[in-house]
């Protein structure tokens, strides 16, 4: 098997997991001080961007509108329980935050949070929740303890 195809494979199974989890833990970070928080999300079909929804009053929020560069951690430890442990996986996504200017799109993105979603209705439907993005950069996947593969996005 080529290289190349070999990435690909990679990259294929990155893009997998991204798209298969719904719960990530966003990291951000202000005054060189990090903040992590458990986040809901949709990924777009490529797995260019992720997009999710919080209220603007948040920690989260200042922080990112501060220094726009997070990174995201998609993990199986859920699945890869006891003996299992070992052949977790966990994808570190680098990416940059984006506000949403078009009405249009918030739409679009927040009615495809509620679909996966629907225990966000409320808290998406509040005037101070605002939908946003993030732009992928870069997937790292730690599969199992020793294997690890990157892979730039975009």
């Amino acid at each position: 098997m080529s290289n190349k195809k070999k990435e690909k494979t990679v990259l294929d199974e990155m893009k997998a997991l991204f798209r298969e989890k719904d719960i990530c833990v966003l990291a951000t970070v202000s005054d060189n001080r990090p903040h992590c928080s458990l986040m809901a999300y949709v990924a777009n079909d490529a797995c260019t961007e992720i997009y999710m929804v919080t209220f603007k009053d948040t920690r989260k929020y200042r922080n990112l509108r501060e220094n726009p560069w997070v990174s995201l951690l998609i993990d199986t430890r859920e699945e890869d329980r006891g003996l299992r442990r070992p052949q977790a996986k966990a994808l570190t996504v680098t990416g940059v935050f984006e506000q949403i200017g078009d009405d249009g799109m918030r739409r679009q993105i927040r009615e495809a949070l509620m679909r996966k979603h629907a225990q966000l209705e409320g808290f998406a439907d509040h005037p101070d929740a605002e939908v946003f993005s993030i732009r992928i950069h870069s997937f790292l996947l730690l599969d199992g303890l020793t294997n690890s593969h990157f892979e730039t996005v975009g």
